[in-house]
Order: structure tokens, then C-alpha cells, then sequence
């Protein structure tokens, strides 16, 4: 069975699976299924899902970006101190810091990744602690709480349009975009090649470690972004803020099909794990589910979604010897 054909049949499983959910959920609270209600869902998730596109790009080159969270923190704190200490400063052009905040952490990744070849998963470990550490250094452990942020800076993530949240119809645009770049670009075709087969890409002509370095910078810039929206969604900018974040965003990658060994995955897929994942987490609260039975469900359904994924992937190899005594 091809990898597409695969990937469709993971994308009907969590569809059926999400409406499933539901179902079982409204059993116990009968109003979840309410469009208010599950707009509020998605709305909740949006940051998840974008925090996903990124991850999905690292994991499809086999490689993997633990400091998301850590970068989102970092900027984060970094926007809400100057919306703080100035005010007056443009909403756009924090906007635009925040991303490139983020752009340029990402990029810290990739170039130690691309020139000094040293594993993806021992970089970002290393930049999770830097960045948690630069951020508790450049704010001396304060918080930065909404009455010290400006009204424009909380609200525009919060501003209604058509029945959204900005902050919804931001991440359905990085969806559309994602699409669009790991669909129809030779950048996004690289992603694939590189984690599909990092010699025959290189045999074509593609650069490895260049492809990676991109895939990285696009996992920091969309870090950055979330590092805004996340400080003015909920007003409140620490240290800690999305601590433990970034094994959420792995797991919704693994539930949505994309594969840890690369080169397989698709945008629709990365979407619906992270809107299962985040319909579990609105969810077990609601039907007063105990928080350690909350992790232990997550984790479950974590090995099971890896389970499926080695599963799937396994392919049988073409036998080249005869067993003995065989008739040629």
C-alpha cells in the first residue's frame, strides 16, 4: 500500500475517530456539540495547530524541534516586556518582531544542525534549557500581567470576525499556507525527499543540510508567531509559559500520521491530530476525569498512534533466496 493511500486511510480513521469522540462526550455533557461550543474548541487549539505545521516540516526531514515551546516562551516574554516598557510601539511591527524573534532562534537550530552535523534532538535539547534560561534572565523571574499590557495588544487575538476569533482564522491560514508550501513547492518536495531518502535526495541534487535549516527556520518563525498570540490570548506573559508544550505538539504529529522516521505525513492529518488532541484535553475536564488519568489516556493514545504508525510503514521485503530444495 503507497504512503497517500495510507495516509487517507489514517485522515477517514481520525475523522471518524473525532466524531466518535464527540459523540461518547456528549453522553456525559450534551452541550459540547454546540457550534458555539466547538468553535471555542478550535479556538483553544488554534496555537496547537500551528505549533504542528511547524513540527510536521522538522520531523519530515527525520529530524525533531524540542525548544518550540521554549521559543515560543522566549518571544513571548520578549513582546509582552516591550509592549510593557514601550507602549507606544506598533502593533504590527511587535507582530513582526515577534516572528522574527522566533525566525532567528529557529535559525540557531538549523545552522548548528547544518554545519557542525550534530543530532537535531541534542541541539534543541540544549536550546530548550538556553531559551528558558534567557528568558527567566531577561525578565528576572517577573511576570508581565495583563494590566501592564496595552488593550490593542490583548485584544486582537480575541477580536471576533465572522463568528472567529482572529486567533482561529490566523491558524486556518497557516493551514492554507502549509498546504500550499508542502503541496505544491520544490521546498516542500524537498522536505519529503530528505526524509524519505537523504542519499537518493542528495544524488538529486538537493542539499541536506540546507533543507533542514529551512524546515527548522520555518518551525521557529511559526514558534514565534504562537509566542505572541499565546501571551495576548491569555494575558499573561513567565517564564514557564507552555512548559511541557512542545511533547503535545509531537504527539498530535504522531496521532495525525506523521511519521518520526520522515518523509511521510500530510498537513490534513497533522490538523486532525491536533484537534483530537485538543478535544481531549477540553474534554476530560468537563466529564471530571482525575488530571493523572488525563496524562495516562494522552500517553496511551500516543504508543497506540506510534504502534499504528510502525505498523503501517512496514513494508516486506522481496525475497532473494530460495529455501532448500525449492523448484527453481
Amino acid at each position: 500500500m503507497s504512503p497517500k493511500s495510507l495516509l487517507a486511510q489514517r485522515e477517514a480513521f481520525l475523522a471518524v475517530a473525532i466524531l466518535l469522540l464527540v459523540g461518547a462526550i456528549m453522553t456525559r455533557f450534551s452541550g459540547f456539540a454546540a457550534p458555539a461550543n466547538l468553535a471555542n474548541v478550535f479556538n483553544d487549539t488554534a496555537i496547537l495547530i500551528i505549533l504542528v505545521l511547524g513540527q510536521m516540516a522538522v520531523i519530515l526531514t527525520r529530524s525533531i524541534d524540542l525548544s518550540v515551546a521554549a521559543n515560543l516562551a522566549l518571544t513571548g516574554m520578549a513582546v509582552a516586556m516591550l509592549n510593557d516598557s514601550a507602549p507606544e510601539t506598533p502593533l504590527a511591527l511587535v507582530i513582526l518582531l515577534s516572528a522574527g524573534i522566533g525566525l532567528a532562534l529557529g535559525a540557531i537550530n538549523g545552522l548548528l544542525i547544518w554545519k557542525l552535523n550534530i543530532p537535531p534532538i541534542v541541539v534543541t535539547l540544549g536550546t530548550l534549557t538556553i531559551y528558558r534560561g534567557l528568558a527567566f534572565v531577561m525578565s528576572g523571574g517577573e511576570w508581565v500581567n495583563a494590566h501592564e499590557m496595552t488593550p490593542d495588544f490583548l485584544n486582537l487575538p480575541r477580536h471576533v470576525v465572522l463568528g472567529l476569533p482572529i486567533l482561529s482564522w490566523v491558524a486556518l491560514l497557516i493551514v492554507g499556507v502549509a498546504a500550499l508550501v508542502l503541496g505544491r513547492t520544490s521546498l516542500g518536495r524537498s522536505f519529503y525527499a530528505v526524509g524519505g531518502n537523504p542519499v537518493a535526495a542528495i544524488y538529486a541534487g538537493i542539499d541536506v543540510g540546507r533543507t533542514r535549516f529551512y524546515a527548522f527556520c520555518l518551525s521557529g518563525l511559526l514558534a514565534g508567531i504562537s509566542g505572541y498570540l499565546w501571551v495576548a490570548r491569555y494575558a499573561v506573559a513567565y517564564v514557564d509559559i507552555a512548559g511541557g508544550f512542545e511533547l503535545d505538539v509531537i504527539a498530535a504529529c504522531v496521532i495525525g500520521g506523521v511519521s518520526i522516521a520522515g518523509g511521510i505525513g500530510s498537513v490534513g492529518g497533522a490538523v486532525l491530530g491536533a484537534l483530537f488532541l485538543g478535544i481531549i484535553k477540553n474534554a476530560l475536564p468537563v466529564v471530571n476525569v482525575s488530571p493523572f488519568w488525563q496524562m495516562a489516556i494522552s500517553g496511551a493514545i500516543i504508543i497506540a498512534a506510534v504502534t499504528i504508525n510502525v505498523r503501517g510503514e512496514r513494508v516486506k521485503g522481496r525475497p532473494i533466496l530460495r529455501p532448500a530444495g525449492a523448484t527453481p
